[in-house]
């Protein structure tokens, strides 16, 4: 029984380990999503921080502010949607890998 502990502690151990390097992996990754035919496009990074976000000029000088703050929106949401499936996916992939010990956590 107490070798069973020291070798769950160990898996638990490299578990950790390899989750803070996937996390830190996907925080330095970049997505991007666009809305209105490309007039709106997000990137968003892996911690999911807005880190540009491009505006057609006609967008802007049509004057309908609802429409831009509706594309701006979609955008967004859709690029963080991405980021989260990218480390969800990730993520479910590295706790599958880890036999019994995976099985723990989900």
């Amino acid at each position: 029984m107490n070798m069973d502990m020291k070798s769950i502690m160990k898996q638990a151990q490299a578990l950790q380990a390899e989750m803070a390097k996937k996390q830190e992996e996907l925080a330095k990754r970049t997505f991007e999503a666009s809305s209105g035919g490309g007039m709106v496009t997000a990137r968003v990074n892996g911690k999911h921080e807005l880190i540009a976000l491009s505006i057609e000029p006609s967008v802007a000088s049509a004057g309908d502010v609802e429409m831009l703050q509706d594309l701006v929106l979609a955008a967004v949401n859709e690029a963080f949607k991405r980021a989260t499936e990218a480390a969800q996916s990730e993520l479910s992939s590295m706790m599958g890998g880890m036999g019994g010990l995976g099985g723990m956590f989900g």
